[in-house]
């Protein structure tokens, strides 16, 4: 017999309408409680099989593609495990070209949002995704897709991209769980490119931008990145907290002082991050506020400024130290993994390989 839990049903509720006797729902629920939260099972389905006097010989249960347990008559009752579920691995090759920004570019070349995050999570030290992406920029993947027979269920390593914009190509291969240039350098450096994930520049770097409130042509020495009301605003890099409170036209602003004389501004914060105080270190990434549009603000955008050995810098153009390259004791080894990447990455037709279980991919 087979049943399906449906969204605002139980299993308890399944199984009763199917005539399944108290005791067997009883037993199935109490041998699945210590591996599932049923609170958070939307759907699932089942299968149930009985003896020819109405004893449960087997049940099993999948509460999602990967996810499957099995209760088992045995000779001293029943055995309750989680089931490995087999997935084929694609290693296939993505290409797209921008015509509006990188989740539409991904999503027509018929990719989902996660892979485009990803993409843009092991660029962020190196593109501004706010304000770098153009239309006709291209970009290359290879990743691994996991699929159970013919459905797609999630994404695997991205072992190789390429962005092609209006300047450079950049590329990055993995090895060893980061991401390395063609010359081996880490794409990981010391500062991210941006404070914020995707969104949009509202006002570039500029020494003679109109001021929208104060009037006349005031230096702007930042980038303002318009985003909604409580959008996380990351540290670009490791620091300490030297202010965190109002800071004028600024409104409610946190300042980090970083290593070899940099400091970051961040302005118009609708509120602190978690433990945001003077004096505390941050991490590269940690949340230390969230937009808003406190100061002298024509709606909620954040100000972000870098300044150098006490000279204001342009965020856009500011170039860091390179990361930490590939060991020279690992170098040969990493080559010749990034030469098979870049010839899948330069290839004509995408390269694709299915594998079962945990075989090594290329």
């Amino acid at each position: 017999m087979t049943g399906e839990v449906r969204e605002r049903s139980s299993l308890f509720k399944s199984l009763a309408e199917k005539g399944i006797s108290a005791r067997w729902i009883d037993l199935i629920i109490s041998e699945l409680r210590p591996y599932i939260d049923f609170r958070k099972i939307r759907e699932a389905s089942y299968r149930l099989v009985s003896d020819e006097n109405g004893d449960l010989v087997k049940f099993v249960y999948e509460a999602g593609p990967t996810e499957l347990y099995e209760i088992e008559k045995a000779s001293q009752g029943y055995v309750t495990q989680k089931k490995q579920v087999p997935l084929d691995t694609l290693l296939a090759k993505v290409v797209g070209e921008i015509r509006f920004s990188l989740f539409e570019a991904m999503e027509a070349a018929g990719e989902q949002d996660l892979l485009t995050l990803t993409f843009a999570e092991i660029l962020a030290w190196e593109v501004d995704f706010y304000k770098d992406v153009r239309e006709k920029d291209r970009f290359k993947a290879v990743v691994e897709k996991l699929y159970k027979g013919d459905q797609f269920i999630q994404y695997g390593t991205v072992h190789a991209i390429e962005y092609q914009g209006e300047e450079k190509v950049i590329r990055g291969f993995e090895y060893e769980g980061a991401y390395f240039d063609e010359k081996g350098l880490s794409l990981r450096k010391s500062f991210l490119k941006a404070p914020l994930r995707f969104n949009w520049i509202s006002s570039r770097f500029s020494r003679a931008r109109r001021h929208p409130i104060l009037g006349g042509l005031r230096p702007h020495y930042g980038v303002d990145y318009a985003a909604p009301i409580g959008t996380p605003v990351w540290a670009v890099a490791d620091g300490t907290v030297v202010s965190c409170g109002w800071g004028d036209g600024f409104g409610k602003q946190v300042i980090l002082r970083h290593m070899n004389g940099y400091q970051t501004l961040y302005g118009h914060l609708s509120r602190y991050g978690p433990g945001i105080r003077r004096g505390v270190k941050v991490k590269q990434k940690e949340v230390i506020g969230y937009v808003g549009s406190t100061g002298l603000s024509t709606g909620p955008h954040l100000d972000y400024r870098l300044i150098k050995d006490g000279h204001y810098k342009n965020p856009v153009k500011e170039s860091f130290p390179p990361g930490q390259p590939v060991g020279s004791a690992e170098f040969q080894r990493f080559q010749k993994r990034r030469d098979e990447m870049i010839a899948h990455l330069d290839g004509e037709t995408p390269y694709q390989k299915r594998r079962e279980g945990d075989s090594n991919l290329p």
